[in-house]
């Protein structure tokens, strides 16, 4: 990673900066470890480095995952200066999340965050502004359907475009990227924008681009050297890539607001954006203060939206068709309940009660896909008192999905996909409390409804109307299923063949 490092500080100063962070490293290690309060224990670390020669940044998931087992379901683990005290196991995770929500309740604000944010939107804000955009948000999205009828029917229009581009390749192989990844993008859009687009779009190309690269970008090793030691910043190559992925994206945004903004009308509301404005209106001409419904907040919450809205989503879906390659035996049973229970006519979320395996199949894509690992790092609202541990205010504070999605004591084979994970013994469906990909408590995946639906319907269409099976010369066993791994862990590059059921 320090190969992307351009050019360096001139030698004294470097040494100074190094001098200057092992001192503050000592002191803060003497003064954290003083007084009569029971630390969560950890690995020794070293000075200034803390334990990042310890873990392996490309799969910080895994290393966390298996200190967990050394140290317990509460740790202390230093990357660099950084403290964080890692969350593991279902029992845990759940506790903290959800009956301390308050305590575990905020976002961390490390350097990356503030890159990402300004502090402003949904994802990586905190207090005031954080509660406002998220209240508005949710009741914006819930009265444009979001997980009700409205939506299922823009998810099932779209599931026609997505079918033609499959079509085009005529049963040969070819990479399921992109036409998933701008069905899912079309679904946020028309809720933000109130349209979709093109998939030939050079905008929505382009967007989608930046949101790949961004997420990318965000989860390799020299951005999270650069969130323990931010100076590094402007030499590190991947830092300045995402910084311009962002900018990019932000600019995209501008110009598709300000040109609903021509069109505004107080009385129509086509879209997130012309809510937000007749919100912010409503407030002015009462004489209300909406302090924080101003424009950089409205600019970073669609940011939000429009990445969280499309990468994860699209991502699963792409796991479950390449898991189906694999897996031909289970693509059967799913075929087969299909014809069953549905035919040849268009799936409605009604059926869900009626397609238990097809369920159960979503969900385990959704379990062992583990989109997001590490999810997003929280913070300590306020000292407290966990496990028997005490861990301070402003402590970031890492719920390691992972632990959950694998935990051996709830999951029969954690590393195997296994749909009977989420099937009793007459094949009914049955839900469970490991089931965490979108996270619990506050910081909860605010889309999780809209996702649900999309995975749902966008997975039974595509198995309604095509068999999926790999690439030509490769064999089923051969089916690889190592991530690429970022933010979140993304199917690796492959091409599948979609041939036609009718």
């Amino acid at each position: 990673m320090f190969e992307e490092l351009l050019q360096a500080p001139a030698l004294s100063s470097l040494l100074g900066i190094l001098a200057g962070l092992l001192v503050i490293h000592l002191l803060y290690s003497s003064w954290t470890f003083q007084g009569k309060h029971t630390h969560p224990p950890g690995p020794r670390c070293l000075p200034l480095l803390g334990n990042l020669l310890q873990v392996d940044l490309s799969r910080l998931d895994q290393s966390l995952f298996k200190l967990s087992k050394k140290y317990g379901p509460v740790f202390t683990l230093h990357l660099g200066l950084k403290k964080i005290v890692v969350l593991a196991g279902t029992k845990t995770v759940r506790q903290a999340l959800i009956n301390h929500a308050e305590e575990f309740g905020d976002r961390e604000s490390s350097p990356l965050f503030h890159d990402l944010s300004k502090g402003h939107g949904i994802v990586f804000s905190n207090g005031e502004s954080w509660k406002e955009m998220r209240r508005f948000a949710l009741t914006t999205l819930r009265d444009f359907g979001m997980g009700k009828r409205l939506s299922e029917q823009k998810i099932i229009e779209e599931c026609q475009y997505m079918t033609e581009e499959f079509q085009k390749h005529e049963g040969k192989a070819f990479d399921t990227k992109i036409p998933i990844t701008y069905a899912t993008s079309n679904i946020i859009s028309g809720v933000i924008f109130g349209k979709r687009f093109d998939y030939k779009d050079p905008v929505i190309r382009d967007m989608v681009k930046n949101d790949q690269d961004a997420v990318l970008l965000s989860g390799s090793p020299s951005i999270l050297i650069y969130d323990v030691f931010p100076w590094l910043g402007p030499w590190l190559k991947n830092w300045r890539d995402l910084m311009r992925a962002i900018e990019n994206n932000k600019q995209h945004l501008l110009q598709l607001i300000n040109s609903l903004k021509e069109t505004f009308n107080p009385d129509i509301c086509r879209c997130f954006v012309d809510a937000f404005w007749t919100r912010k209106l409503n407030l002015e001409e009462s004489g209300a203060q909406g302090l924080h419904l101003h424009s950089e907040n409205l600019v970073y919450t669609v940011l939000d939206l429009f990445g969280a809205g499309t990468e994860t989503t699209s991502n699963t879906l792409r796991w479950g068709l390449l898991l189906m390659s694999k897996y031909p035996q289970i693509q059967d049973r799913v075929q087969e309940e299909l014809s069953r229970v549905v035919g040849v006519r268009q799936v409605q979320m009604e059926d869900r009660k009626n397609l238990p395996y097809t369920d159960a199949v979503i969900h385990e894509t959704q379990r062992l896909a583990n989109i997001v690992p590490m999810s997003v790092t929280h913070s300590t609202s306020r000292d407290v008192t966990f496990q028997g541990y005490f861990i301070e205010k402003g402590t970031t504070v890492l719920p390691l999905l992972t632990s959950v999605l694998y935990d051996e004591t709830e999951w029969k084979t954690p590393n195997t996909f296994n749909p009977s994970h989420f099937l009793d013994e007459e094949g009914k469906f049955i839900r469970r409390d490991a089931f965490l990909p979108f996270s619990a408590g506050r910081r909860a995946c605010l889309g999780e409804g809209l996702a649900r639906m999309e995975l749902f319907l966008f997975f039974t269409h595509l198995l309604q109307h095509f068999r999926f099976t790999p690439a030509p010369g490769i064999s089923e066993d051969e089916v690889d299923l190592t991530p690429i791994v970022g933010f979140t862990l993304s199917p690796p590059l492959h091409q599948l063949c979609a041939v036609s059921r009718y």
